[in-house]
């Protein structure tokens, strides 16, 4: 029994189409307070803007790691000497070349210290 040349495409086609399905499931990060809403902060010693990041590469396609909003907050409230994050910006990049890509997490915000920050 001969196997005709549809046949074989079809199945070139559906082995292409597997090999480009992607997907995964990670956490983001753990955050103590988080708002979109103005919020008091009179009780606040501000600091200075910082921002931190976290990136990962991916060889075809595949992570080499988890992308972490919380190691990226944790690098800017470290350089700012603070214990919270007023105004704070999430932002994501992506770039890739042919089969080796990037992607970071960026957090960017005014570094601020509470009444109970102790270091």
């Amino acid at each position: 029994m001969a196997i005709s040349a549809e046949r074989i495409m079809l199945g070139l086609f559906l082995c292409a189409g597997l090999l480009v399905l992607d997907g995964c499931s990670l956490r983001l990060g753990d955050f103590t307070v988080l708002s979109t809403k103005n919020v008091d902060v009179s009780g606040v010693k501000q600091g200075d803007r910082f921002s931190g990041e976290h990136c990962i590469n991916r060889v075809l396609g595949f992570p080499l790691g988890e992308i972490n909003w919380k190691t990226a907050m944790d690098q800017a409230l470290e350089k700012g000497k603070g214990d919270i994050m007023i105004d704070a910006v999430v932002s994501y990049k992506y770039w890739t070349v042919i089969l080796f890509a990037e992607e970071c997490v960026i957090m960017d915000g005014t570094v601020s210290r509470t009444a109970s920050y102790n270091r």
